[in-house]
């Protein structure tokens, strides 16, 4: 399995993190003075947009002071006890092999702030720490963060430029010894609005995948999309009891069944056991009707489809068992391949349907036939159908396909 980008080419030095002086100079300045008993605030708190460094600054900072490095993810905490019983030993006992320690809190916004939750404690173990605490966070304005904001020294990390982003690409691509269009550098550095995770994931998708510029293009404007998906999931899986949800994806620019895969990926994120089951359930009879529309082109049953792919999965989980904590929505593994497919679809059908001009056939047996036809279309009638290059490239590649399935089965 390949090594997703953001992992291979993370900073492993101060000199080597881009675009984040002011967080770079603050950080320096905390560990170099931290001094448990005279220091007042023993945490630093790094917040800003993901996909800016925020974690990266971390691990950067551990290894460049030598020290032991505690990870806790903060939305696997839920409650008080748990927080206390990993992080309170974490932060009286001295480091292994006499090396300093740095303990980092990863995406506080994960901690609830219900009675049972940790934010509490997590200032309580702040107060009495050894060693100095590193804390990220995207939206740190959120009310229950009020009084985690006065313990901790704040450092925002900001959006990566255009040209930063930009060069980090063009540097990648190099070490990588791949070639992408720069326009193509420039539409992902653009597109990503500082969000580097963002920009080398786009980026390792269309090396991965070989595409022209064309359907590299769309790859990204895939990942574009997915801004708006990420709020409808939370809302769909964190609803509350007063939330409509049935106009959910309406204001989402993709068709339903892309926005299906998108549920179908995280939907074990939010659901466990039976509300599992249930969720499930109503997914599969979201399907089904889309089967029926297909099948019978009984559009109608859209209605269906959509209540079963919204209210039917809001409801598997009741609104008071909704925990409040922070869940990172995957896209989906299938996206990129199935606009792949989509796109082969496309220039088999409309081969299909120039052939049937051409020959007074009818264009739905033309392309349900279209492995037959495959094999007799020659050069001459490739001229007479005025196929596209992409067209007869496709064609090509087909009757290579046919042509080697037959030998095999000889």
């Amino acid at each position: 399995m390949a090594i997703p980008f953001f992992e291979k080419y993370r900073p492993k030095k101060f000199i080597e993190l881009r675009g984040q002086d002011l967080a770079l100079y603050k950080v320096k300045a905390f560990l170099s003075s931290f001094n448990p008993d005279i220091t007042k605030k023993k945490a630093v708190l790094l917040y800003g947009p993901a996909g800016t460094g925020k974690t990266t600054l971390a691990l950067i900072c551990a290894n460049e002071t030598n020290s032991e490095l505690f990870e806790l993810n903060a939305s696997d905490l839920r409650n008080r006890a748990k927080l206390d019983e990993v992080l309170k030993p974490s932060t009286l006992q001295k480091s292994l092999f006499n090396k300093g320690k740095i303990i980092l809190v990863d995406e506080v916004d994960g901690v609830t702030s219900t009675e049972y939750g940790g934010i509490a404690e997590l200032i309580a173990l702040i107060e009495k720490t050894k060693f100095p605490i590193i804390i990220t966070c995207n939206d740190i304005w959120q009310n229950k963060f009020n009084l985690l904001r006065s313990k901790c020294e704040m450092i925002p990390m900001k959006e990566l430029t255009y040209q930063i982003t930009l060069d980090i690409l063009k540097n990648i691509v190099k070490k990588e010894n791949k070639i992408v269009s720069e326009n193509i550098l420039k539409e992902i550095a653009a597109k990503s609005r500082g969000d580097l995770r963002a920009a080398l994931n786009d980026l390792q998708s269309i090396i991965d995948s070989e595409v022209d510029e064309a359907t590299a293009s769309e790859v990204i404007s895939v990942r574009e999309k997915s801004q708006d998906i990420f709020n409808a999931l939370k809302t769909l899986f964190k609803r509350r009891a007063d939330e409509e949800v049935l106009s959910l994806f309406e204001s989402v620019d993709m068709d339903l069944d892309q926005i299906t895969l998108w549920v179908e990926e995280n939907i074990s994120k939010e659901y466990r056991g039976e509300e599992l089951a249930k969720a499930f359930n109503a997914l599969s009879k979201a399907d089904l009707f889309k089967g029926r529309i297909y099948k019978q082109q009984y559009w109608h049953f859209l209605t269906y489809q959509n209540f079963f792919l919204t209210a039917g999965i809001a409801a598997a989980k009741g609104p008071k068992n909704i925990p409040e904590r922070f869940t990172k929505y995957n896209p989906p593994s299938r996206i990129l391949k199935i606009w792949m497919a989509n796109q082969r679809n496309a220039k088999k059908k409309s081969i299909a349907i120039k052939y049937a001009e051409l020959t007074h056939t009818s264009k739905r047996r033309a392309v349900n036939d279209f492995n037959i036809i495959a094999r007799i279309i020659d050069n001459n009638t490739i001229k007479r159908m005025n196929l596209s290059e992409p067209e007869i490239e496709f064609l090509q590649e087909k009757q290579q396909e046919l042509k080697e399935s037959l030998v095999v089965k000889a």
